[in-house]
């Protein structure tokens, strides 16, 4: 089979991304083994790719917004049948047993792994997965519309609870790619006013398509002060401009795996009046299940970007340079 590799992380220029053949995987215990149909395209790729998120082994295959048919399965799989038609998402496994996994918390497993990280993942043309850890899909929804929800819809779902944005309350947004524009979206549908700060005048002009009451400069003011914010740009500056935005009692959750330094805050005028900062990380298959049974009841408008497999390292660099609208989906040939 053809997979993408990271062989030498480095900036982007560099190619760090490299196509090779490799044979295809045999699933392994409650694994079952995958033919992938679409791969979406993520920033967490971009920043395995280029070293910020250093590998954990050599050679892998980023990737883990998997859509795709299973076509064989482990000895001890029994959940999932051959021609299923699954998602495969970032968190791979958890223990099971520690105290966080007991508690629900699973996305805090110190024994957690990830999908294109721990283990090869979806930029290649079959991948193994736990069948525990893989979502059931609807046979009628697109590959390329049902890939970004596993992780750029999942994550930014999470980022919204951890947000504790009020019923009918104002949210703020930095940063609208992938993730936030289906965030928005969800925001939206439960009655939420939505206000977005970006660099990216393409993703303005998506922001208003989508409903959200207004679209600035990424270090720009909303109009009115917020309830709660999401900051989805990994620019570590932007937290102390999104804390002064929120009023009173407010929530900012950072929804990135990786942040550049944040500066220096100041007690009184950043986090005074119980304003609270939050990290976001990573999801529990709960959080998969409830995302995706939302998007099943409120369709969502996922706006994204076709590239073909062959093309994998085009996207991340297009990714990196802000080009890409919505998100960018890998189509694997059948």
């Amino acid at each position: 089979m053809t997979a993408w590799i990271v062989d030498r992380p480095g900036p982007i220029a560099t190619r760090p991304l490299r196509a090779v053949s490799r044979p295809v995987p045999r699933p392994a215990g409650r694994e079952v083994l995958v033919r992938v149909e679409a791969c979406a395209v993520c920033r967490t790729d971009l920043h395995l790719a280029e070293g910020d998120l250093p590998p954990k082994r050599p050679g892998t295959v980023p990737g883990h917004e998997v859509v795709g048919r299973v076509v064989e399965r482990g000895p001890q799989a029994r959940e999932v049948p051959v021609g299923a038609r699954v998602g495969v998402a970032w968190l791979r496994s958890t223990c099971g047993e520690c105290r966080y996994c007991r508690r629900g918390a699973e996305n805090l497993c110190p024994n957690s792994t990830y999908t294109g990280w721990d283990a090869d993942g979806g930029y290649a043309e079959y991948l193994t997965a736990d069948e525990r850890f893989v979502h059931p899909l609807a046979e009628e929804l697109s590959a390329q519309a049902a890939a970004p929800l596993l992780c750029a819809g999942i994550i930014g779902y999470r980022a919204l609870k951890r947000a504790d944005l009020p019923a009918g309350g104002v949210l703020g947004i930095y940063g609208f790619g992938a993730s936030a524009h289906l965030a928005a979206q969800v925001a939206l549908a439960r009655g939420a006013t939505v206000h977005v700060m970006t660099r990216s005048a393409q993703a303005r002009e998506l922001a208003l398509e989508l409903g959200c009451a207004s679209a600035t400069d990424a270090y720009g003011s909303p109009p009115e002060p917020l309830d709660a914010a999401i900051l989805f740009a990994p620019v570590g500056d932007l937290v102390p401009t999104a804390l002064r935005a929120l009023d009173r009692g407010g929530t900012l959750a950072v929804a990135g795996i990786h942040l550049t330094d944040i500066p220096a805050l100041n007690y009184q005028r950043d986090l005074f009046q119980e304003r609270t900062l939050r990290s976001v990380t990573a999801n529990t298959r709960a959080d998969a299940r409830e995302f995706l049974a939302v998007a099943a009841a409120h369709p969502l408008a996922v706006t994204t970007t076709p590239y073909p497999f062959d093309q994998a390292d085009r996207a991340l660099a297009d990714l990196a340079a802000d080009r890409v609208h919505g998100a960018a989906v890998l189509a694997v040939p059948p």
